[in-house]
């Protein structure tokens, strides 16, 4: 996997796109992968994304669409995520089918909701805490943006953080993940509204039916979700209500 080592020089520069073109001068800046999709989809691929090396330092700032164009992933290009996965007082998962409009990994299962925080005065952060933070403010707007879950019943509070994972993954010939993405739990009953833009479609699953939905071939799920399932969830899953304070706030990076 293509790294970026971070100089001093480097985190103590300012944190601007003009740092990435320094970084990656050969980096794709084209508009012609955009060409054709949904018009709202193309607007959000402007969300200016934080850049990252390969310990989570911030490094830079590059637009949705240069972060995730698979030509600058293979140049190192990285980002920082978050992924949501919120349960309701059943300790059944929220799911959500991306809609066909989404350019990466379009109609595919995942998590209740997965995105960037963005360079923006409360989504950043140099440290851990203050990068958790920062997630949990980009967490609300999501839920909300993307499910229409109003931030009052999702307080900050109540979002835990238990590690993050270094992952890459194509979505297809152009478009693929290059992320540093850190996993929130909460628990929470809350009102959902999926906004037709974002999300196909939702359900609540238990840990067996979820099982169950991995033995259907007709049924596709992104990439870090599938990892994330594989490797940790089901063991967190089984501790929702009782010691999953082990589980939290891990203070290395996972690399998968």
């Amino acid at each position: 996997m293509s790294t970026t080592t971070t100089t001093t020089e480097t985190r103590n520069a300012p944190i601007t796109a003009d740092n990435i073109l320094r970084l990656f001068p050969d980096i794709d800046t084209s508009g012609e992968a955009l060409e054709g999709h949904d018009e709202e989809q193309i607007r959000l691929m402007d969300e200016v994304c934080i850049v990252l090396d390969e310990n989570d330092l911030p490094i830079g700032t590059a637009s949705k669409k240069l972060c995730h164009l698979m030509t600058n992933i293979d140049k190192g290009l990285l980002h920082r995520a978050f992924s949501v996965f919120l349960f309701n007082d059943k300790n059944e998962l929220l799911l959500q089918q991306r809609a066909s409009e989404k350019i990466t990994f379009p109609d595919m299962w995942t998590n209740t909701c997965c995105s960037h925080p963005l360079h923006v005065a409360n989504e950043t952060g140099s440290t851990l805490p203050d990068a958790v933070l920062g997630v949990k403010h980009a967490a609300q707007r999501k839920l909300d943006q993307e499910l229409g879950i109003k931030k009052e019943q999702v307080p900050l509070e109540d979002f835990h953080f238990l590690t993050r994972i270094h992952y890459k993954a194509p979505s297809n010939g152009q478009w693929g993940e290059h992320e540093i993405d850190y996993i929130l739990f909460i628990k929470a009953n809350v009102d959902v509204d999926p906004n037709p833009n974002e999300v196909r479609d939702t359900q609540y699953v238990s840990a067996d039916r979820l099982k169950e939905m991995f033995k259907n071939p007709s049924l596709k799920f992104t990439p870090w979700f599938k990892l994330i399932c594989n490797s940790m969830l089901f063991d967190w899953w089984q501790h929702l209500d009782s010691g999953l304070e082990k589980y939290m706030n891990e203070q290395e990076i996972r690399r998968m």
